[in-house]
């Protein structure tokens, strides 16, 4: 148990730092600071040391160096029970600093605004506070390292309680929190920096800084702990920026379900129903007014609607919330709700009511993918419909309708897991088969689920992710009564397959990109 003589003070959030430096000259601890946080200090009557008089240097370069010094990096890292570091300082005039506190510059507070230019952002990355943290932490048996306000409140009382000391247990903890936080700071510069670059490069190591919105009850299952984190510094918000109005605390499987809720939402410009169950679309549909695009996407699948997610690209109104308040729904998300709609939905009080924002900033994002001992990274599948040079394979052309509803199909099919196989008309889906190991088995779901919704499949299209490696899928989907196919194409047997269009008198389009989801 060693007790604190003298403390370090240089910190952007000011925020108790007043209240927790009286305490410290409570036990006769000299402080130590620098520029705006002596200042603080001095008007409220706290006696301090400017670090500039103990480094006999001013500060200099608009702040960019104060303290970078051996005067206080070696009052830092000298380990106390070595004789020839002590003997080192005494030579050289200096005196140990036995805490540290320090907080750094909001970089990635200031990087998230809309804005905010590369010589903002360069000019607010912390230097020598992340050098001072990682010294105090790694001299943690000698030094205490505070890294945050949060942590003000049990320092004080544990010196309070022990005449000015700090267990070496508690100040092992400090150093654990300023190491994850110097980690946290350098991920959100590289994320930062990594979403200006054009490409995409992997580097040899790789620096993931999240931080924490909130812990949930349980993750997928009941006995698995969970919490959702936001990416530090994204230019992004997704559905981290969405704001909940209403119902009861979203589950991790909530969360699951509305990140595909709200990337396929997004993808379409016209008024726009998705319902998702499981992170699979249950029903999708598109229309000149939320009211009908809502009722043909509900019609694809009633029955699996049941306890999904209804998201909306338009605000709520009344006529179309009359309607879901008859349905079991956990969560309805949209970019508002007319005031008449919002109330009536309120007397569901489980319901969660979410809204978002649609003017989402771009940036280039990576998919991560945990497995075991590892990470799988990925950047984002982004490609869509309008992206595509859609190549005519078929003797006959899809005529305009078809056309129109073979690119719905293809945006709605981008978010079904694989492998899938979607019946299309030009606004809505009709038949929806999901996550089959077999394309086949999939086609044969889509067409069981719609026959079983009492929809009829003739003059549809289908949408398959991945290419038909066999004519069977092609001969399956005419005998259902689609008119048209587009899928990626690719496979060594497309001349049969398209043969088999041929054969049935389908136009057929490739796409030359697969859309795989896992």
């Amino acid at each position: 148990m060693k007790k604190i003589k003298r403390a370090l003070i240089s910190v952007y959030d000011k925020q108790g730092i007043v209240e927790f430096a009286k305490t410290l000259a409570q036990f006769n601890i000299e402080i130590v600071s620098t520029g705006g946080t002596a200042k603080l200090l001095a008007e409220n009557g706290i006696k301090c040391t400017l670090v500039s008089e103990i480094t006999g240097a001013p500060e200099m370069l608009d702040g960019r160096v104060k303290t970078l010094h051996p005067k206080i990096h070696g009052a830092i890292l000298a380990k106390r029970e070595n004789s020839d570091h002590l003997a080192q300082l005494k030579v050289n005039g200096i005196e140990p600093i036995d805490m540290v506190i320090i907080n750094l510059y909001p970089f990635g507070d200031v990087t998230s605004k809309s804005g905010t230019t590369l010589d903002v952002a360069l000019e607010n990355i912390d230097i020598g506070g992340p050098t001072m943290v990682r010294a105090a932490a790694k001299n943690f048996s000698d030094v205490a390292v505070v890294t945050s306000p949060v942590q003000y409140d049990l320092i004080t009382k544990e010196m309070t309680d022990n005449d000015g000391v700090l267990s070496s247990d508690t100040r092992k903890k400090l150093a654990l929190e300023a190491f994850r936080l110097t980690h946290y700071y350098d991920g959100v510069i590289t994320n930062y920096l990594q979403q200006l670059e054009t490409t995409q490069e992997y580097g040899d190591n790789m620096l993931l800084s999240f931080e924490k919105i909130q812990d949930l009850r349980y993750g997928e299952n009941p006995h698995q702990s969970a919490a959702f984190y936001r990416q530090a510094g994204s230019l992004n918000d997704g559905i981290t920026g969405i704001e909940q109005l209403h119902g009861k605390e979203l589950s991790f499987n909530n969360i699951m379900d509305l990140d595909a809720v709200v990337k396929m939402v997004n993808t379409f410009d016209q008024p726009c129903s998705v319902i998702v169950k499981h992170s699979n679309p249950c029903g999708a549909a598109i229309a000149e007014n939320l009211f009908d695009s809502f009722t043909k996407a509900f019609a694809t699948d009633s029955v699996s609607a049941f306890g999904g997610i209804f998201g909306f690209n338009r605000k709520l109104d009344l006529k179309t919330a009359e309607e879901l308040r008859k349905i079991f729904i956990e969560v309805i998300i949209a970019p508002d709700y007319d005031s008449e709609a919002f109330n009536l939905l309120c007397k569901k009080k489980n319901l969660r009511m979410l809204k978002m924002n649609l003017e989402q900033k771009t940036a280039t994002e990576l998919n991560y993918k945990r497995v075991a001992g590892g990470l799988l990274v990925q950047d984002a599948d982004t490609k869509g419909i309008d992206d595509l040079q859609l190549k005519i394979v078929s003797k006959r052309q899809p005529t305009d309708e078809e056309m129109e509803a073979l690119k719905f199909a293809w945006k709605v099919v981008k978010w079904v897991k694989s492998n899938a196989v979607i019946y299309c008309l030009q606004d809505r889906t009709v038949g929806i088969g999901a996550g089959q190991m077999s394309r086949v088995d999939s086609s044969m779901l889509a067409v069981d689920k719609a026959k079983r919704a009492g929809l009829s499949l003739d003059g549809t299209v289908v949408a398959s992710d991945a290419f038909f490696p066999f004519r069977d899928g092609v001969d399956a989907a005419a005998e259902a009564g689609v008119s048209a196919v587009i899928q990626p194409g690719g496979s060594v047997r497309d001349e049969e397959v398209i043969q088999a269009a041929n054969e049935h008198d389908l136009a057929m389009v490739f796409t030359g990109i697969r859309h795989f989801r896992h």
